[in-house]
């Protein structure tokens, strides 16, 4: 990282922690470019059940990334990668600050540490790990895994399906496990300099804010869009299917769950995956950013909190400028 590179601004976070109402009046603040860091957020048919940013925010600064990727299309780290570049370049050209924003803490990785190179994955391999996964459940495939790779079944939970699946068809598809492919970044860090705001709430705040979301998802569509995306039959497995209160919703409208049980499962599932969230940002994902501001707070805007508040918010991005 050099002088001469140009800025970028990290706002990361937890699901529900706020980091599209902070990152939408940074860019008006700014003059900024909201690029999304969240790996369901690229899925066009989840506006609803992902809380993408509605459309009148997103016409008041520019958007991208948002609602690009077809839900059949799985969405990789290396795709975003690629993608999100293209987009901060765009944004730095236009003289606009890049801002990417999201929860997915392997696509800021991907930025700020670099990504290895993993070949192209046979077709027969990919299918083999989707037809393991449905017939035999991600415990067992994990097991599996654990026999043939067992560095990378070390870093996996058992009931983590998208990414069990995944390391084995790589270690099929390539005779290596993802373990040993990840072991030396082929891309290295992007030419920029970052910053971040890390987004910190208290437990109770973001549970709440969870249960709030939640209810506010169910008014606004989210099982009539669930319904239109299970009517399209596509591959339980694909990451769009696996969204957090998709898997919940279809049980409901299949008859297998009621209504408070879709509803129960979906705020506990989300609680669990932001705590994991946390630990990953804190520990892992901003790793290799020297500049990071954490605000212990969830943000429903910029008017909840004092005056010294947003200043010292708006003092350390114009630092990092």
């Amino acid at each position: 990282m050099t002088a001469d590179q140009p800025v970028a601004l990290l706002v990361a976070g937890p699901t529900a922690s706020g980091k599209s109402a902070l990152a939408l009046a940074l860019a008006e603040r700014f003059g900024g470019t909201v690029i999304n860091a969240d790996s369901m957020q690229v899925y066009r048919e989840l506006r609803v059940i992902t809380a993408r940013p509605s459309v009148a925010e997103e016409a008041q600064v520019p958007h991208r990334l948002y609602g690009v990727r077809a839900a059949a299309e799985a969405a990789s780290v290396a795709w975003w990668r690629g993608e999100a570049l293209t987009a901060m370049a765009q944004a730095r050209d236009a003289g606009r600050l890049p801002i990417l924003c999201g929860g997915t803490g392997m696509y800021f990785a991907s930025l700020t540490q670099g990504l290895s190179e993993i070949p192209p994955v046979p077709e027969p391999a990919r299918e083999e790990a989707r037809r393991l996964l449905a017939e035999e459940g991600a415990p067992a495939l994990h097991a599996r895994l654990a026999e043939v790779d067992p560095a990378t079944a070390a870093r996996l939970r058992p009931s983590d399906s998208q990414r069990i699946a995944r390391a084995w068809e790589v270690w099929r598809g390539t005779g290596r496990g993802l373990a040993a492919w990840q072991g030396g970044a082929a891309t290295g860090p992007a030419p920029w300099r970052f910053a971040a705001i890390l987004i910190d709430p208290p437990r109770d705040a973001l549970r709440a804010a969870i249960a709030t979301r939640w209810a506010a998802m169910l008014d606004g569509g989210a099982v009539e869009e669930v319904r239109a995306l299970v009517a399209q039959g596509l591959d339980p497995t694909l990451p769009a299917m696996r969204a957090h209160g998709v898997p919940e919703l279809a049980a409901m409208l299949a008859g297998r769950m009621t209504p408070a049980d879709a509803s129960t499962r979906a705020i506990l599932n989300t609680g669990q995956y932001t705590k994991r969230q946390a630990t990953w940002f804190r520990h892992h994902a901003l790793a290799d950013v020297s500049r990071t501001h954490t605000i212990h707070a969830r943000i429903a805007g910029m008017a909840q909190f004092s005056e010294s508040f947003v200043a010292d918010v708006f003092a350390f991005v114009d630092r990092m400028r």
